[in-house]
């Protein structure tokens, strides 16, 4: 260790202090899931700040996975406006990959970075309850033509209960069990109906119950960009009003746009801190969580939640 290292864990004290006993929740996409290297760090990073005392829940998706296995299944994956139709063979698609192959390798990462994950959905302990979607109207983005759209077997959040996961968290008071909450992205309804949900709603949702402290979405992507795919516009820090005027305006498109619907949702349900950043990127979760630069982008209810010297 030389001095650098000195002084990096010197300035990362305030953010240990800071964050110990805070719960985040981190939604993790389907592109780093299935990126053994990215998951593997992923694993890592979630590992460091369980051992410093965060409580972790990680919720995750795992689109492009679902869309590869409808194709080898012979199923046209449809999206309207960045959102996923879903029929009966779609749904049952999103069984088999969400709470079986990305949950189970999920868990493996963990696992080998010395925590005790806990594979649930948002069907177990009635985490997640939700309803049909009903029919609505859409704009195409690229012609700007409206059509009424059934979504088929996506659902809408009516509550969450985050009783199960307060309960596995409460096991690592003692820092001795280090359970971390791993949650797919479905949810269900008191008469045994199993919906796919976007797993950015899931998881604002679940970090809005659980009262938590920040809500880390990891993406494929450096953050919010004023001009993408160009990364050198990556925007450091934004509001609500900011990111609801880049929608209005056009400038986010496809699945970027429900991805800041969420965001704004999060932080105006008394999240103080979403941040978007590349699961990608070494290091870029620590990063962002532990230095005031920060590597993706920051988003706060208004300018003023964006002034306190810890990030």
């Amino acid at each position: 260790m030389n001095g650098n290292d000195v002084r990096t864990l010197r300035d990362a004290l305030p953010y240990v202090r800071k964050f110990r006993d805070a719960t985040f929740v981190i939604k993790c996409g389907g592109e780093i899931a299935r990126d053994a290297g990215a998951l593997d760090l992923l694993g890592s990073d979630i590992s460091l700040c369980a051992h410093l005392g965060i409580h972790i829940v990680l919720v995750h998706g795992g689109g492009p996975q679902a869309d590869e296995l409808s194709e080898r299944l012979g199923l046209e994956p449809v999206k309207v406006g960045g959102r996923r139709v879903t029929d009966e063979a779609t749904l049952e698609v999103a069984k088999m990959v969400y709470s079986g192959k990305i949950n189970i390798d999920i868990l493996c990462a963990l696992r080998r970075h010395g925590l005790k994950p806990v594979g649930l959905s948002g069907v177990d302990g009635a985490i997640v309850h939700a309803v049909k979607r009903p029919a609505r109207t859409v704009q195409d983005p690229a012609t700007g033509i409206e059509r009424e759209v059934d979504f088929g077997l996506v659902g809408d959040i009516v509550r969450v209960d985050v009783g199960l996961l307060r309960h596995l968290l409460s096991g690592n008071d003692s820092n001795e069990h280090l359970f971390v909450p791993v949650v797919s992205s479905l949810g269900g309804d008191d008469d045994g109906h199993v919906y796919n949900i976007n797993a950015d709603t899931v998881a604002l949702q679940i970090a809005i119950a659980m009262e938590a402290s920040k809500l880390v979405m990891l993406t494929d992507a450096p953050g919010l960009m004023a001009h993408p795919p160009d990364r050198a516009s990556l925007i450091s820090q934004v509001t609500a009003a900011q990111c609801r005027e880049m929608i209005r305006s056009g400038a986010v498109t496809g699945g970027m746009v429900p991805k800041l619907e969420a965001v704004i949702a999060a932080v105006e349900g008394g999240v103080p801190r979403v941040h978007i950043l590349d699961g990608k990127n070494p290091d870029s979760l620590l990063l962002e969580l532990f230095t005031q630069q920060g590597t993706g982008t920051m988003v706060t209810k208004d300018e003023e939640e964006a002034r306190p010297p810890v990030r």
